[in-house]
């Protein structure tokens, strides 16, 4: 190994020619040839960067500490022959979302570098978006050093061994390299995890201090390429029977839409409409069924819509397809009280077996129901549905008609903006409108906006919207924006973000402009965590400790930023519009910051629907989840 003081220019020539060859070729054509047949000789970090570009790793979202300056340099010198992008951040939670959103959005994995500590654990809180929403992320943490020869810096100081590695593992998947010779064993379980085909996540690789630079030789040829795994579907009409028996008996069927559908929605539109089923969504998967189509009854559950729970509700029978069972989508278990029987599709066998009473189809979705419709032939059962989408329909008509109220309620008094300013519902409609005009997707945070924006966005394709509600993550909507940094296909983004939200990570405000970002930051201000305040009311009559009494002026915080077109949003939707408009035409980061009303007025919310098991009404929920069949 060099000494500190010697200048590596031998080493860093070796380390820089296969970086230029990899920067042109893939990983065998580049490295593997008649003399080494494969086997290659190169420090741990060195060998991990080679391995993960080998899965398609291209994209590094780093903060780099002492417990990553080894792989930091091995990555400054690929980053500069062009064989992979390192984009250095100011948070670890925001480069965990903007990374999830990078691989959610385009498809393509990345990895978070950063070191064990406080920053280790901003950057595990951040992935706990990717869990929840199935995103598949590498996270690289600087770890402790394998000798054992006292506290490292930012270690946990107890006597134990391994305690980061320990706490990634119940995030997600770990492991730790304690040895350079364990990296094909690594890089195997991680395609595992990353790209598994039905619930990917993030995949923990604690790299520790003094294995980094240690020489291994690894075989090239022999590294995991990315997890490829065949789509697989019941194998025979036997196990396909119980399922026609179900399609042509019941006659109020509800196809209850996951966010697993949104890689299959051609496949559900056509089942959907072969069957004759009504179709409710997840937040997550608005699209899917396009807004308009008569049997899309929107969202389900406790911030669903008249149309979706009306489904759900009155259905005999329910098909999951690509869903969790999640206690706000199927209102704590209660949310199907008529379903007699389930059907359900899906991959992971977990989520596949939660009901009672279920017919079980696992497997890909697509070859699940190209399967299952070619059993069914022509007798799919459609007619016995007829009146059951007739109702549903007329139930969405009165959601339409509730909803057409809300958005385009008139601008209300406020009592902290001493004036009428925008209903959040007609403030994020103008914003959503606005962003599918003109082709924009759209980040959702958590909070009111969200639970108003999934009830109000009327997409027709998925990929439109982004929302977080896995975790329900304040902060990652503006976060999510640095995901399009660099790539000449970017797709322009509108993060969905509240006052309160939006200040949990406003660090986009400065990597942004660092990163040649282009989109646009909607903040809907109206001072309080509005979410909850509602339910406080609804539940014990009064609000507590939900709201501020201090102001900011986010279009000066903002515009504080060199590179930042910050714009205020006005008092009306024309207003609101024509700031739109110009945020939008600027080349760079914009915020329009947007007061919006709260108060108990009616016509400011969208409504919340079903029961959830929290608070004062837990007795009745439970109860009747003693009453449920499935």
């Amino acid at each position: 190994m060099l000494d500190k003081n010697q200048k590596p220019d031998v080493a860093e020539m070796d380390v820089r020619a296969r970086a230029t060859r990899l920067a042109a070729k893939p990983v065998d054509e580049a490295l593997i040839n008649d003399q080494n047949v494969g086997v290659v000789e190169l420090t741990l970090s060195e060998a991990l960067v080679i391995g993960l570009l080998k899965q398609g790793v291209r994209r590094y979202f780093a903060i780099f500490g002492h417990g990553s300056t080894d792989l930091g340099e091995v990555l400054r010198i690929y980053h500069e022959e062009g064989a992979v992008e390192v984009i250095n951040c100011r948070n670890e939670v925001e480069m965990a979302h903007a990374a999830t959103a990078y691989a959610w959005v385009y498809g393509k994995t990345p990895a978070v570098v950063t070191s064990i500590g406080p920053g280790g654990l901003q950057a595990m809180a951040g992935s706990l978006a990717a869990a929840s929403n199935g995103v598949g992320v590498y996270h690289i943490y600087g770890d402790e050093t394998t000798q054992g020869e006292g506290y490292n810096m930012q270690q946990v100081p107890k006597p134990e061994q391994g305690i980061f590695g320990k706490m990634t593992a119940l995030m997600g998947q770990s492991y730790t390299l304690h040895t350079p010779g364990a990296l094909r064993e690594c890089l195997r379980r991680g395609t595992s995890c990353v790209h598994n085909p039905y619930k990917a996540g993030p995949f923990f690789i604690m790299l520790p201090i003094n294995t980094q630079p240690q020489v291994t030789r690894i075989n090239v040829g022999t590294l995991p390429a990315r997890n490829k795994v065949p789509a697989v579907a019941p194998a025979s009409a036997e196990d396909l029977a119980e399922a026609v028996a179900f399609l042509r008996s019941h006659k109020r069927i509800v196809i209850k839409a996951g966010g697993g559908t949104r890689a299959h929605y051609e496949a559900i539109r056509t089942f959907a409409t072969r069957i004759g089923a009504a179709v409710v969504l997840s937040p997550g998967s608005t699209g899917v069924l396009m807004d308009g189509h008569v049997q899309n009854m929107h969202v389900g559950g406790s911030k669903g819509s008249l149309s979706g729970n009306y489904a759900m509700s009155n259905a005999d029978a329910v098909i999951f397809i690509g869903s969790r069972a999640v206690c706000q989508a199927d209102c704590s278990g209660i949310g199907y009280p008529n379903a007699r029987a389930v059907m359900n599709i899906n991959g992971d066998l977990d989520d596949l077996t939660h009901y009672a009473n279920t017919v079980c189809l696992p497997g890909d979705i697509g070859a699940v129901l190209r399967a299952l419709l070619a059993e069914l032939g022509d007798d799919t059962g459609v007619s016995l549905r007829k009146n059951w989408l007739r109702e549903c329909a007329a139930k969405k008509d009165e959601w339409i008609e509730f909803k057409t109220k809300r958005l385009f309620a008139p601008p209300l008094h406020d009592s902290v903006w001493q004036r009428p300013v925008l209903t959040q519902p007609a403030a994020i409609h103008t914003v959503a409108s606005f962003a599918n005009q003109i082709g924009a997707i759209k980040f959702f945070d958590a909070g009111d906006v969200q639970a108003n924006g999934f009830q109000i966005v009327e997409d027709d394709a998925p990929g439109q919207t982004f929302t977080e509600t896995g975790a329900s993550f304040m902060g990652f909507a503006g976060s999510a924006l640095l995901s399009g940094a660099y790539l000449p296909d970017a797709k322009y983004g509108i993060a969905f973000t509240g006052d309160g939200s939006f200040m949990m990570n406003p660090q986009i405000l400065i990597d942004a402009v660092e990163h040649g970002v282009r989109g646009m930051v909607a903040l809907f201000d109206n001072r309080r965590m509005a979410a909850i305040t509602g339910l406080q009311y609804d539940q014990y009559g009064c609000e507590f400790k939900t709201n501020d009494g201090v102001a900011v002026d986010y279009v000066a915080m903002a515009g504080a930023v060199s590179g930042v077109k910050a714009l205020h949003g006005g008092y009306s939707r024309e207003e609101l519009g024509a700031a739109l408009e110009v945020a939008q035409a600027y080349d760079g980061l914009s915020l329009v910051h947007i007061p919006v009303y709260s108060g108990r007025d009616p016509i400011a919310g969208m409504g919340a629907y079903g029961s959830w098991n929290v608070g004062n009404w837990v007795d009745d929920v439970q109860g009747k989840y003693l009453t449920a069949t499935i």
